[in-house]
């Protein structure tokens, strides 16, 4: 690893780390001759403190045997040039505790920071996957490019209380880095509190693994805001999925769409029903899609897209504004898997602009649309709402200071959670008296969080 302190830009620097946060104090500049920039592999335990401003240089690789420990109100940032990536590989630890009053912030350290400034946060681990990626996307070298292994309690390290601003690298066409990628990271990581804020790819990618985390926040995401695949079948509580109507990445002629689920088994390289399975169980999610705002992007898709062969559980959840589908099943696996119970939108509520339920692919006679729509409104216990503001939340779409606080006697408060299938009975859920990502009286995202970005 080399160590260089910045002797240019030093102005630059000080004038982009000054800022307002979201109770209206400054964040004082750090001394700009304190700034470290940081390249290559860390190979020994290392500390990074607030006092300093750490600048990442291309790839920076943390590496087997060594953890990295960053302190409460570390700033880390990258400029465009370079576009840093931050990858703790199989074997490695980061312990990345922030606080709700002090976040460790990665971020952009340009001046008019944009999307892809960043390349982004990788954490890879041990963890069981299906092999549908051979390797780690995002333009590693051949040394970090193999993850994944057998065992599904393997540690990774902390992330707590950590944004992610700016990310985004896209090498290739598919090739690309997300705000945090976890690479069959096992259930021995502890994650939560985690913002990624206008990234220029996915917010979260899950590659297989057991992982398990909580408040997870995608905020203003191009592409889609919780992907999974590879058989990830880690559990998830408390997540927003919040859209801005205008942005998306390039799609070209892919035929692409920006979801704020997309969950997918395999790509099709591999057969749909490769194990492990990707089988997330997913509870109390905020999704806001673009609900067809003035200027929205045609390559808006879908609240929830589970297709090639995925088992998805998302209950106790609220989906609004999904602009070209609502929830949407894909291929004959996917359908069977839905319509066994093995894959459920459970009691939760959901409204859509347009085809509010959908089933695609060549094999309509094992789940068609009428009987998607039945199975979710009768024996899955979900509502279809005429219109937003029925599910009753403060302000969901002010984009610029979204609020998605439920109001008193709105749907969310007044529809108890339930943990009573598939796997919502672990002891990892609490047991909610609301459905969506808060009640009206604990927002978990004070203090810590920015928005307007």
């Amino acid at each position: 690893m080399q160590m260089l302190g910045l002797a240019t830009g030093l102005m630059l620097m000080a004038a982009s780390c000054s800022k307002s946060n979201d109770d209206g104090g400054v964040i004082p500049p750090v001394d700009p001759g304190s700034t470290t920039d940081i390249r290559g592999s860390i190979t020994k335990d290392e500390s990074w403190t607030k006092d300093k401003v750490y600048r990442l240089r291309g790839y920076v690789y943390v590496e087997s045997g060594a953890t990295l420990t960053i302190e409460p109100g570390t700033k880390i940032v990258s400029n465009n040039d370079s576009a840093g990536v931050l990858v703790i590989y199989k074997g490695a630890k980061i312990n990345a505790k922030g606080t709700a009053s002090d976040p460790i912030v990665f971020t952009s350290a340009e001046s008019s920071p944009k999307p892809g400034d960043l390349g982004g946060l990788v954490l890879v681990g041990k963890a069981t996957g299906n092999g549908n990626h051979a390797n780690l996307e995002g333009g590693v070298n051949d040394a970090h490019k193999d993850f994944g292994g057998t065992d599904d309690a393997d540690n990774s390290g902390v992330l707590q209380y950590v944004r992610i601003e700016y990310a985004g690298k896209a090498v290739n066409p598919d090739d690309e880095v997300n705000g945090l990628s976890l690479y069959t990271v096992g259930s021995g990581t502890t994650i939560d509190h985690i913002q990624v804020v206008r990234g220029l790819d996915d917010g979260f990618e899950f590659f297989g693994g057991s992982v398990n985390c909580k408040y997870l926040i995608a905020y203003n995401c191009a592409d889609d805001d919780f992907d999974m695949d590879d058989g990830f079948h880690g559990k998830i509580q408390y997540g927003l999925s919040i859209k801005d109507p205008a942005f998306t990445d390039s799609k070209g002629t892919t035929g692409d769409l920006s979801n704020n689920f997309e969950v997918d088994n395999t790509n099709g390289k591999i057969p749909f029903s490769t194990t492990p399975m990707t089988t997330p169980v997913l509870s109390n999610f905020t999704a806001i899609g673009p609900n067809n705002a003035a200027g929205t992007s045609a390559d808006f898709g879908y609240g929830m897209r589970f297709r090639r062969g995925a088992r998805v559980t998302l209950a106790n959840s609220i989906v609004l504004g999904s602009q070209k589908g609502g929830l949407i099943i894909e291929d004959d696996q996917t359908q069977t898997n839905y319509k066994s119970g093995e894959s459920k939108f459970y009691n939760s509520l959901l409204q859509a602009i347009t085809k509010p339920f959908l089933v695609l692919g060549k094999d309509s006679t094992i789940l068609n649309t009428a009987a998607l729509t039945s199975l979710t409104l009768g024996t899955n216990l979900s509502q279809l709402l005429a219109s937003a503001d029925d599910a009753g939340l403060s302000d969901p779409f002010n984009n610029a200071a979204p609020n998605v606080k439920p109001k008193a006697g709105s749907k969310a408060l007044t529809i108890a959670g339930k943990f009573d299938v598939n796997g919502l009975d672990n002891a990892f859920f609490d047991k909610t008296t609301f459905i969506g990502a808060m009640d009206a009286s604990n927002d978990w995202t004070s203090g810590w969080t920015v928005w307007g970005k």
